[in-house]
């Protein structure tokens, strides 16, 4: 029985012919396995860890050790494979934070490839079915340190994890674009620039209703994704109809030097004014900008974009119709590689819906929930304290040099894992108080432009008397009641009451600055001065200097035709 559950877990996945377990040799040093447990009922359908062991240590003796990936835990104590194991954990059905692909790929290189190594050593790679995140890291060292190109590295893996005419062995569009960063990173002298990062506004063409738009990011050393913001009704911008019929929303041509949105013809306007003869919005979906009320700053270049759209449905429930997101990396997209380490200051990151990650690293996303989607993006200003945050330089370590290893995750986690994944999925869901106000951020109903941390919206509309009976009127962008006075009431002597003068608020406004890119390029410039072809630090001025003249809320002209 239990052979037959794990043949049904495996599913499109190869077996062992020999050890009759689930795993493959990707390459006569690298075997790939899903994640082994020492707890019921997990052994009954996976491997077990004694199994995997016996067979490791006939094969191989001493001579392996395992790496694994698995933010959910392990499932079983690291004693029970003697200690001989590595951790880099990150969460299911994502890519790792890049960070992360320096260590990783080194201290496999060093337990295969180092001064004390023996011929006879294999890495043993695991997550949870070994595949998605298994893949990422395998594919990774075959590019990085054996030279592969990005196509071979994701055939050989298909080919020998995957049954035939099951699908590749890396699917998830997120985990392919980190695999192509990889390979950029090594074609440039393995340098990566962590930075925080802004996003300034997200631009969305054919957005739908009711669709819940998050900003998300790593924290943790990568174990947790952390939700930045989540937008709401007061943070958006409908723009015209008929700035609709393009199929790009922002221009391809935007680099380094020239990063910033230049003015759209067409006016914003109020989602009222976005009605058609009908009554309703465009059947395609509305051109929209989000725009935070506070700025978002992530800690890392890694950046998730997460949808979801929701029906309402009763009795506190909600129905989800749609689930997709998007990982990004801010230093590869700004050409970080390319040009030497110094990535450009700010920029945007465009994908249709078609492209973007389905639900637990499959193609299903449920109903279309938009058509195209563009994150404009800049390096953060100041974090937390008002202090600038310099950016981090993370090399590959060098032979013969310790290769830090991430923390673990809890090993007895792994029983629960399902748990978070869950929420991540169509169908029925307990409807929270913030639910409508998310969901309504492309709803037909309820629009409004007030910010969201006013507490009068909820009157506008409603007239207002003051003592002496004078009409309040509403004056002003916050929508304060200021009393006038009417002729007749002149002359019987009632002095108008006059309107508040506006308060001068530009010092504390925001202002784009350097975050000291400066001092990255006179460091990468002593780490590699014969790669310094070409004027990099007059490029970084015009980033910076093109960076300040970014206004958010602009949308870019649409492609001659």
């Amino acid at each position: 029985m239990a052979s037959l559950l794990r043949q049904i877990v495996a599913g499109p996945r190869q077996k062992h012919p020999e050890a009759g377990l689930d795993l493959c040799y990707v390459t006569d040093k690298i075997i790939a396995t899903s994640g082994p447990s020492s707890t019921f009922p997990q052994r009954a359908y996976r491997n077990p860890t004694d199994a995997l062991v016996k067979f490791l240590d006939y094969k191989h003796d001493t001579n392996w050790a395992i790496w694994e990936f698995r933010a959910e835990g392990t499932g079983y104590p690291d004693s029970e494979v003697y200690g001989r194991i590595k951790h880099y954990p990150w969460p299911d059905h994502h890519p790792p934070p890049f960070a992360l692909v320096p260590n990783i790929v080194a201290s496999m290189r060093e337990w295969l490839k180092g001064p004390d190594t023996n011929p006879g050593r294999v890495v043993v790679v695991h997550c949870k079915a070994g595949k998605g995140r298994s893949g990422t890291a395998a594919c990774s060292y075959l590019i990085s340190e054996d030279g592969w190109t990005v196509e071979d590295a994701l055939f050989r893996f298909t080919t020998r994890r995957m049954r035939s005419g099951f699908g590749a062995g890396v699917s998830i569009p997120s985990q392919l674009r980190w695999v192509r960063y990889v390979d950029r990173w090594t074609k440039h002298q393995k340098i990566y620039v962590e930075r925080q990062i802004e996003v300034v506004e997200i631009q969305i063409r054919g957005l739908r209703d009711g669709v819940k738009v998050a900003v998300e990011g790593f924290v943790d050393q990568g174990r947790t994704i952390k939700s930045f913001h989540t937008f709401n009704r007061f943070e958006r911008v409908i723009v015209d109809g008929e700035q609709q019929d393009s199929t790009r929303l922002v221009s391809p041509n935007l680099s380094a030097s020239s990063p910033s949105l230049p003015i759209s013809d067409s006016k914003f306007r109020s989602e009222e004014t976005q009605r058609t003869s009908s009554g309703g919005l465009e059947a395609a979906g509305s051109a929209v900008i989000f725009h935070p009320a506070q700025p978002i700053i992530l800690p890392t270049n890694d950046i998730r974009i997460n949808l979801e759209r929701r029906n309402k449905a009763t009795y506190g429930w909600t129905m989800v119709t749609s689930v997709a997101h998007v990982w990004f990396n801010a230093f590869f997209e700004g050409q970080g590689p390319e040009n030497h380490g110094i990535a450009a200051t700010d920029g945007v990151f465009e994908i249709a819906w078609d492209a973007m990650d389905g639900i637990k690293g499959s193609a299903r996303k449920g109903t279309r929930a938009l058509d195209r989607l563009a994150v404009v993006w800049r390096v953060a200003d100041t974090v937390g304290n008002g202090k600038p945050e310099l950016p981090q330089i993370i090399t590959e370590p060098k032979e013969g040099e310790p290769v830090p290893e991430s923390k673990a995750a809890d090993w007895k986690s792994a029983e629960h894992s399902n748990l978070a994944a869950i929420s991540q999925d169509l169908g029925l869901r307990t409807a929270t108080p913030v639910s409508p106000n998310v969901s309504k951020a492309s709803s037909r109903r309820g629009s409004g432009t007030s910010p969201p941390h006013s507490e009068k919206h909820h009157l506008l509309g409603v007239k207002a008397r003051g003592p002496s009976r004078e009409e309040f009127v509403s004056q002003g962008d916050e929508g304060e009641c200021h009393p006038t006075v009417t002729a007749a009431e002149q002359d019987l002597g009632i002095p108008e009451v006059k309107s508040p003068e506006p308060i001068d608020d530009s010092e504390g406004s925001t202002k784009i600055k350097d975050v000291g890119l400066g001092n990255v390029a006179s460091v990468v410039g002593e780490m590699q001065k014969p790669c310094r072809e070409g004027n990099s630090d007059s490029k970084l001025g015009q980033a910076k200097e093109s960076s300040k003249d970014h206004v958010p809320g602009q949308l870019l002209k649409e492609d001659e035709r």
